[in-house]
């Protein structure tokens, strides 16, 4: 698919991805400027699933690299295969020939890539997702340094190697601490947020085509009013919205009612303290009737 702001519009709600022309425009330049894109933004909120997009309208392999505190270069770039190795020493002596084994040990078929080194070693443009980046320390933020800012990693036997294919890369991040400037200067930025109404009703309908607009719009103001609760802390994700929506077709629902809220709201709340605040502070009696309410 050739990339011109048009392609990538049509695209997106062909895949049944719907977002603003703020979004399109920057995944746009990180595409034409083949940059990093940093996605920053709460949990649920369409990071993840903006990578999974572009690797299906662009028809590639998605490659994750799902970040944690305590994550290293080997779990991320790549590790020697000790055990081939070790078989590999045995026969050259068993063998008599143990001449330039070192050499041979070190030879690209005794490496195991990970996701990083899958990347660049491509044959492909492939998509990177480099995800939730903000649980990993800060010592791993500089490693990543010379694959965003070159495209290459640097392997001490085998010396640099440099991207077949610059892959599609995108950086998440939940905020769960400050990343450093230095990985922020190299990526573009794009911050996400929670649809508004009219826009999570877009979404249902495009995902969902056989979900009436009466109750796709009760569907987008209810999770809307959910959200607004600050006490809540694990607010519906946009899956979730379409979780509870498929539910309630499967279950033959056509619209709101108390019953129904309070037999599906785990599908929403997935944490019994919240939960409790929601019943608290809110209640299916209230939550169906600002579902009805036109001006939200």
């Amino acid at each position: 698919m050739e990339i011109t702001l048009a392609n990538l519009r049509r695209a997106f709600r062909e895949d049944g991805y719907i977002t603003d022309e703020e979004v399109l425009l920057t995944v746009y330049l990180a595409l034409k400027l083949q940059k990093p894109l940093l996605i920053e933004g709460e949990p649920g909120v369409g990071k993840t699933e903006l990578a999974k997009v572009l690797a299906r309208i662009f028809q590639t392999t998605l490659i994750r690299l799902q970040c944690y505190e305590g994550l290293d270069e080997n779990k991320a770039l790549y590790e020697w295969n000790y055990q081939k190795q070790l078989l590999k020493i045995q026969l050259s002596k068993d063998a008599g020939c143990p001449a330039e084994l070192e050499e041979d040990i070190f030879a690209p078929d005794y490496l195991l890539a990970r996701p990083l080194l899958q990347a660049i070693q491509a044959e492909e443009k492939v998509v990177l997702l480099i995800d939730e980046v903000d649980k990993a320390d800060e010592e791993f933020e500089a490693f990543l340094f010379e694959v965003l800012s070159d495209f290459q990693v640097s392997v001490p036997e085998l010396g640099t190697l440099k991207a077949r294919q610059i892959p599609i890369v995108l950086l998440t991040s939940n905020n769960e601490r400050e990343l450093s400037d230095g990985l922020k200067r190299r990526c573009l930025y794009l911050y996400l947020t929670y649809p508004a109404v009219e826009r999570e009703v877009e979404i249902i309908r495009a995902r969902i085509p056989d979900i009436s607009e009466k109750l796709a719009w009760q569907l987008a103001r209810a999770v809307a009013q959910i959200r607004e609760q600050q006490s809540i802390r694990k607010k519906p994700s946009i899956a979730e919205t379409l979780d509870w929506a498929r539910a309630l077709l499967t279950l033959g629902k056509d619209s709101l009612d108390e019953t129904t809220v309070n037999q599906t709201l785990n599908l929403l709340l997935k944490r019994k303290a919240d939960q409790d605040v929601f019943t608290e502070q809110v209640g299916a009696r209230r939550l169906v009737m600002a579902s009805q309410d036109e001006k939200r």
